[in-house]
């Protein structure tokens, strides 16, 4: 590193001090973009605070490389905001501007610090234009990572709550599927379905797919899975909810149904099961069933 470029660093460091701190925090605060019920005031000072004095410490080592290992404690504290601004509700807007936002004090700053020389103040505006540009893209990215975390983990309890396996008689379990069956869902079925075949012991279980929209190779190549792991564990399978326009297409692409007991309704099939299991139901004379 030129002589020249380490003055330029030692001298962006003595810019992190109090007065850009209280500059800072008069940008937040005009700018709007502090939220009172996502942070009180005290805690968005702190954090702004801990974040000038880790700039500083950082820019003192000499590189400007965000990158680098002296610059960790500020990418890790910008994790950390990142993560809990995006838990807390925060937009990408609110959050990367509490980076940004820093640019202006900033500028302020380093114009009168250069006042009458225009090759310093180029150079230190440029030198602080990237710094602040890579630590917003750094916050960016943090947060982006945080809320696909978010929405993969949403996704998960989704594809659990949306597979219910439902006891509807001893020994005999119902999986009533809602929605497009796809591999991740499939494997989150299987597991619920041989989970409660081993907590119940049951014996049959039937598929209800009566909320699937539509049938193609792929969901019954997924359905067959299933069927064969149930078998695996001791149970049979019935697939209810074969309409006309679904049977017509299980045909049309020729997925083989042959080993597998199919129902129209899941009326038929818990019928069916009813009667594979040993029970026998008959009308009484004041019209209702009893076994």
């Amino acid at each position: 590193m030129s002589g020249k470029g380490k003055a330029g660093i030692e001298n962006l460091a003595k810019q992190f001090d109090a007065n850009l701190l209280s500059a800072w925090l008069k940008e937040l605060k005009s700018g709007g973009i502090q939220r009172d019920d996502l942070m009180k005031d005290s805690e968005l000072q702190q954090q702004c605070k801990e974040f000038i004095d880790l700039l500083k410490t950082a820019a003192v080592s000499g590189t400007m490389d965000v990158r680098a290992g002296a610059w960790a404690p500020v990418r890790d504290f910008l994790n950390e905001i990142s993560r809990s601004r995006a838990l807390q509700g925060a937009t990408p807007t609110q959050t990367a501007t509490f980076v940004f936002s820093l640019k202006r004090p900033l500028f302020d700053r380093l114009r009168t610090e250069a006042s009458g020389n225009a090759e310093l103040l180029a150079d230190q505006v440029w030198a602080a234009t990237q710094l602040i540009d890579e630590l917003g893209l750094l916050t960016s990215e943090a947060f982006q990572k945080t809320r696909e975390e978010v929405i993969g983990r949403q996704q998960q309890e989704m594809l659990e709550l949306s597979t219910p396996v439902v006891k509807l008689w001893e020994g005999v379990l119902a999986l009533p599927m809602i929605g497009t069956l796809d591999s991740a869902r499939t494997q989150v079925v299987m597991e619920t379905l041989l989970q409660r075949i081993v907590e119940t012991g049951a014996e049959i279980a039937i598929i209800d797919i009566t909320g699937v929209p539509t049938v193609d190779t792929l969901v019954a190549q997924h359905l067959l899975k299933t069927v064969t792991a149930a078998r695996l564990m001791g149970a049979d399978c019935i697939i209810s909810g074969i309409r006309p326009q679904i049977a017509q297409t299980i045909v049309h692409l020729g997925v083989d149904l042959a080993d597998v007991i199919t129902k129209s309704s899941l009326a038929d099939a818990f019928s069916l099961a009813l009667k594979r299991s040993g029970y026998v139901f008959m009308k009484s004379a004041g019209g209702a069933r009893q076994a």
